[in-house]
């Protein structure tokens, strides 16, 4: 009995010592179990940003690629991504999706990380926002707001501090982005800015740069303390209206086409009467404008007709004239022509024809204005721009017509025969601006894209190149 009692002891004194060790009875035990490796979420899309892009040509945009995971989370992948491009319009560096615009049009990009990919579109425009045609030199404002400018330079009209002629742009001195108007003459430039401070640069033995000098200017020169809502540039004179609508102009006066009464030039702006304007233009000797009551006026040198009075005399109009009754919506002033557009939308043409600048399927003068006719339609014109011996123009429509002297290609045709009448250029209807120039012409179209032709001899086409051009080439920065 003993020695079974002793066995028991044994037996049981691991057991207890066991269930003390777990912390008492009435639980049972728990079986212990393997950790496990959490799982990794794994990419489930991509998405592109930004999702709507537009770029001028030559801008660059960061595109960025998002991830959506298993496990619902998103998060920019920086690292693991391919980027391509699908059509010419972008290049595109594949490590980091740093778009650059090439060409105009529509390209897509896409962001790839395995068999995962996600894409956009992309949409790539022209780089300008206006543009003016000179004599031999053009002046274009570019999307990012600076001014550039090419094509002869020996008074220093391009503005970029040196008299070195360009067939490519090149930016105007003292990079700035506040630029809202320009004019261009035949050696000068004129400019505003944002907050209404006039700028002048070129030629200037005339004064036409309106700084008080006959020194020349090769960088934009402040000119006073006013503020100009509008300014026009001519052959070798200037007119601005200022922001409380009066009218003054500076520069060669020897026909009379300042408009102060007299025949002396002026170093600076000089007010011309007291009426209130709304737009004026400068051609070779004579100037036109349009009061606020929509009225046309008109003065300087009337050799052709250009003034439109009913006369063509050798004698200077030293002060604005009246022509005719009419409300008129815009102006343009020519070498030795004349054209504007009523409001009504019809065109109307004067002075010299000798090249059939007027579009009236004649060579011949006309002193009062006519009206420039074409099948159909002809109250639907809204731009107008009379260069030295042709003149361009757009329809509501958006379509380009061209007519007059020819010889460069100013035309724009693809012929070197002078028009008569008016000719569609191309078949687009995206035109939205146009300027003619001495002997070429320059227009722009909805997408931002500039096209120039006609007389290349000094660059002025901004092609790179020297070789006259019958028909519209795009000019690229």
């Amino acid at each position: 009995m003993k020695n079974t009692l002793s066995l028991k002891k044994l037996v049981l004194a691991p057991v207890l010592a066991l269930l003390a060790a777990c912390g008492g009875g009435g639980g049972g035990s728990t079986t212990p179990t393997t950790p496990t490796t959490p799982t990794t979420p794994t990419l489930v899309s991509l998405a592109v940003t930004p999702a709507t892009a537009t770029l001028a040509i030559g801008a660059t945009q960061q595109m960025v690629a998002t991830g959506t995971y298993s496990d619902g989370k998103s998060a920019a992948v920086a690292t693991g991504v391919t980027w391509t491009v699908k059509g010419p319009a972008l290049s595109v560096v594949a490590g980091s999706g740093l778009v650059t615009a090439k060409e105009v049009g529509t390209d897509t990009v896409t962001a790839t990380v395995g068999t995962v990919t996600g894409s956009v579109n992309v949409t790539v425009k022209g780089q300008w926002a206006a543009a003016v045609a000179g004599g031999k030199h053009n002046v274009v404002r570019h999307q990012d707001g600076n001014l550039y400018a090419w094509g002869a330079n020996l008074q220093g009209q391009l503005g970029d501090n040196t008299t070195i002629g360009r067939s490519k742009p090149a930016l105007v001195a003292g990079a700035n982005t506040t630029w809202k108007q320009i004019a261009a003459g035949e050696f000068h430039t004129l400019a505003l800015r944002a907050d209404g401070s006039l700028w002048a640069w070129g030629f200037n033995q005339n004064g036409q740069l309106g700084d008080g000098t006959s020194v020349d200017k090769l960088v934009p020169t402040k000119i006073g303390t006013g503020k100009w809502l509008y300014v026009a540039a001519g052959k070798a004179h200037s007119l601005g209206i200022d922001d409380k609508g009066a009218l003054w102009a500076w520069g060669r006066n020897f026909n009379g086409q300042l408009g102060d009464g007299t025949v002396l030039p002026r170093l600076a702006p000089v007010k011309i009467g007291t009426d209130t304007w709304t737009a004026v233009a400068a051609g070779d000797i004579h100037s036109l404008g349009r009061r606020s009551d929509g009225s046309l006026m008109a003065w300087g040198g009337n050799t052709t007709g250009q003034l439109g009075n009913g006369s063509a005399s050798a004698t200077a109009v030293t002060a604005p004239v009246k022509i005719g009754t009419q409300s008129w919506a815009s102006v343009s002033a020519g070498g030795g022509h004349s054209a504007a557009i009523r409001t009504d939308g019809t065109l109307w043409t004067w002075g010299d024809n000798a090249a059939g600048q007027l579009g009236l399927s004649t060579t011949t003068n006309s002193s009062v204005p006519v009206q420039v006719l074409l099948a159909g339609t002809a109250n639907n014109w809204s731009v107008v721009s009379a260069g030295l011996k042709h003149t361009v123009a757009i329809r509501t429509d958006g379509t380009l017509w061209a007519w007059g002297a020819n010889g460069n290609g100013q035309v724009g045709n693809n012929t070197l025969v002078d028009q008569t009448a008016p000719v569609q250029i191309g078949t687009s209807n995206g035109w939205t601006s146009a300027s003619a120039g001495t002997a070429h012409s320059m227009g722009m179209l909805l997408d931002n894209t500039l096209w120039t032709w006609g007389l290349n001899a000094d660059g002025q086409l901004g092609n790179g190149q020297n070789t006259d051009q019958p028909v519209p080439v795009l000019v690229v920065q």
